[in-house]
């Protein structure tokens, strides 16, 4: 945890680099001249921003640190890896705990086929595939996986 807060803080720090800007007013004609203009133009100082930084800047941040994030290759595998392994836990955890309480198992396998139907279709509607996308269709997949073990256990 520790490690994921250090993570963003260290990305939010850098990625935000607030500046506050000092409006110099500066005149465009020499001063005899009747009608004169004002010029304005920003220049930087080194001083933080004297407010906070407000939670709706830091959400709207997420998506662009998580995007940079998955970049990586190895860093997707990872994930795509415990997607699939986190799929296959909740389905040994479902069918573990309807099946020692032999209630509602018929319920329960309506709603395990009704969650990886869904998923199915969501995944195929899709004309380009995202990688949240692809997180869920690896969960489904260790979902149905892990189903299809716990039956085979049933059957010996």
């Amino acid at each position: 945890m520790a490690c994921c807060s250090s993570f963003l803080w260290g990305a939010l720090t850098s990625q935000c680099n607030y500046r506050n800007t000092v409006l110099l007013l500066r005149h465009s004609q020499p001063h005899r001249q009747r009608h004169r203009r004002l010029v304005i133009r920003a220049a930087e100082t080194s001083q933080p921003p004297s407010s906070p930084r407000r939670l709706v800047d830091l959400i709207r941040l997420i998506p662009d640190l998580s995007r940079n994030y998955f970049k990586s290759r190895p860093r997707r595998a990872l994930f795509g890896g415990i997607s699939l392994l986190g799929g296959f836990y909740v389905a040994q955890t479902i069918s573990l705990s309807f099946g020692a309480l032999g209630v509602n198992d018929v319920i329960a396998a309506v709603l395990c086929v009704l969650l990886t139907e869904y998923a199915t279709k969501f995944y195929y509607s899709r004309p380009k595939v995202t990688f949240p996308v692809a997180l869920l269709n690896n969960f489904k997949m260790g979902f149905t996986y892990g189903l299809f073990i716990d039956a085979f256990k049933l059957a010996s």
